[in-house]
């Protein structure tokens, strides 16, 4: 059973390195949480892949400064925001429920003060 978890992490951490990389290149898929659940996972299923995270030219400083500053950088936060804020005037114009749009306004805005209140790398 152990080793079918082993398994299970490294299939997720390799799945969801896959959807940081696309990230990087697709504008509005973030990377950054992609990038943290396939640390998490890689560090459950492989420590060859961990270790190869935190090296990485760019995906190890992102991995860094979030492990011991809790630190996004400033780009980072801009482009969130601005995607939060394009996706959310594209479902206002979508759907027609106050209900929902109630919800996914304070869901955005908990994510927006989230990711806003946390401090930048040093």
């Amino acid at each position: 059973m152990i080793n079918l978890t082993r398994w299970a992490a490294l299939v997720l951490a390799y799945l969801f390195l896959a959807l940081a990389v696309i990230g990087v290149i697709l504008p509005g898929l973030p990377t950054v949480p992609f990038l943290l659940l396939a640390a998490w996972f890689a560090a459950k299923g492989s420590e060859r892949l961990h270790r190869w995270l935190y090296a990485h030219p760019h995906f190890g400083k992102l991995l860094v400064d979030w492990e011991q500053q809790g630190a996004i950088s400033r780009s980072s936060k801009v482009a969130a925001v601005i995607l939060l804020i394009v996706a959310w005037v594209v479902m206002y114009l979508r759907i027609s429920s106050p209900w929902v749009m109630a919800g996914l306004t304070a869901l955005f805005v908990s994510i927006m003060v989230f990711l806003l209140t946390r401090p930048e790398p040093r």
